[in-house]
């Protein structure tokens, strides 16, 4: 998503597009991956998709502290608005799953899908609805493989769309 919004927020300038989306994505993906890559190694965490929920906790918090460094750096260094508009919807819908998830287990999968085609629809206009089958069948995935209920895929999709929308609408 930070690549694709910064791509297009600085159309025609790819580098400048480029640059922007890598230090979105550093603090975003990069940084937050490699905490929890870092749990699994040293034995702190028992997998990658954290499945056990007393876990989730400290890497969900640490990554919730990188995003808020990487939108820190990229409105002091003047990013685009789309782009940082994409990255507070990136920290608020961490934030609320991070938040449900200390009680009950929602589709994090389903919320960051749903979010990010609400976010891409509004980008590019409703040429792109029909990418919401996107979502249908990444929440079909994660009940099929036992991850999820279809409560907590549907759970984790509107929370996905409810942060996403308004979040980013009210900000690019």
């Amino acid at each position: 998503m930070p690549l694709i919004i910064a791509l297009h927020s600085t159309a025609p300038a790819v580098v400048t597009g480029l640059g922007w989306a890598l230090l979105a994505i550093l603090f975003c993906s990069v940084v937050p991956y490699a905490v929890i890559w870092v749990g699994v190694r040293r034995g702190r965490l028992t997998d990658h998709h954290i499945g056990v929920r007393e876990q989730r906790r400290r890497p969900l918090v640490y990554g919730l502290l990188s995003v808020l460094v990487g939108l820190a750096v990229l409105v002091l260094a003047g990013a685009p608005r789309p782009l940082v508009a994409m990255v507070v919807v990136m920290f608020a819908v961490l934030l609320i799953v991070t938040a449900i998830n200390q009680a009950w287990k929602l589709s994090a999968h389903a919320a960051v899908a749903s979010g990010s085609v609400c976010v891409l629809i509004i980008v590019f206009g409703p040429a792109l609805i029909p990418s919401l089958a996107i979502v249908v069948l990444g929440g079909w995935s994660r009940v099929r493989l036992g991850d999820h209920t279809i409560g907590q895929v549907v759970a984790g999709a509107l929370a996905g769309i409810l942060i996403a929308v308004p979040t980013f609408v009210l900000l690019a």
